[in-house]
């Protein structure tokens, strides 16, 4: 599985401390006008977000279908000395793993959504989205803008870099655009230690590009409501032709 192959290096992967910078206003901002203190990161790799809001005060959990992301996210709130919660539970998993009614947030970021790969498993991912929360609650998913994405063949995403010492990464993602229409996402990492030659790497994973016109009628099928659309996570307005992000708020119904 990529994401427990990528699972050591993703922090490195992410500039966290630009990151959440970026998105944590946005998040708590949004949170708090839906007066949501109890909330779910599904898919929440490392688990940064869910221990940023937890030092913010909500009370926050986070689920991830890799094992490897679990343990580092596990491993992260050790260290920062907080104490959250955090289950091995893929989509459709959650409502069994942490109860039905139990958030008044679900969240779902970082582009996890389209590694579903069916309609049918992505009616029962937010089915089980909806499940988890309380009446009223609030589901907040970041996805790629792949309106932009498929009509312009955008492959190549910005390289990202690291260091740790005298060690050096560079993480290069891209698509390969299937002829039955998914995409095969794929991480090449180059790693080096001083002035050694590099060492290569790649892992890749299979996307189900969800688009703008999908994504409502499969969140209003699973009773949701209010559906919102922005254009990344600063809350900008959503343009299919230009936008980084669709990122989509909804409310489950009363």
């Amino acid at each position: 599985m990529l994401y427990d192959t990528f699972s050591t290096d993703y922090d490195r992967f992410v500039n966290w401390t630009n990151r959440l910078a970026v998105e944590m206003p946005f998040l708590q901002s949004q949170l708090k006008e839906a007066g949501a203190t109890k909330v779910l990161d599904a898919a929440c790799g490392t688990g940064k977000h869910v221990i940023a809001l937890a030092k913010a005060g909500f009370t926050a959990a986070g689920s991830d279908l890799s094992l490897g992301m679990v343990e580092h996210a596990r491993k992260n709130a050790q260290s920062a000395e907080m104490d959250v919660r955090f289950e091995q539970a893929g989509f459709g998993q959650l409502a069994r793993a942490f109860g039905s009614g139990t958030f008044d947030a679900v969240l779902c970021l970082g582009n996890s959504l389209p590694h579903l790969l069916t309609q049918e498993d992505l009616s029962s991912a937010l089915a089980d989205f909806a499940n988890c929360l309380k009446p009223g609650g609030m589901v907040l998913i970041q996805n790629r803008n792949f309106d932009a994405v498929m009509k312009n063949r955008l492959r190549w995403m910005e390289p990202q870099a690291a260091r740790e010492g005298d060690a050096e990464w560079i993480f290069q993602r891209f698509y390969d655009f299937e002829p039955n229409g998914l995409l095969t996402f794929n991480v090449t990492t180059l790693r080096r230690i001083g002035n050694d030659n590099w060492q290569q790497s790649i892992s890749s994973a299979q996307l189900r590009p969800l688009l703008s016109a999908e994504m409502r009628p499969a969140l209003e099928s699973a009773g949701f409501e209010l559906v919102t659309f922005f254009g990344d996570m600063g809350g900008s307005p959503f343009d299919p032709a230009s936008s980084g992000n669709l990122v989509i708020q909804a409310q489950r119904g009363k």
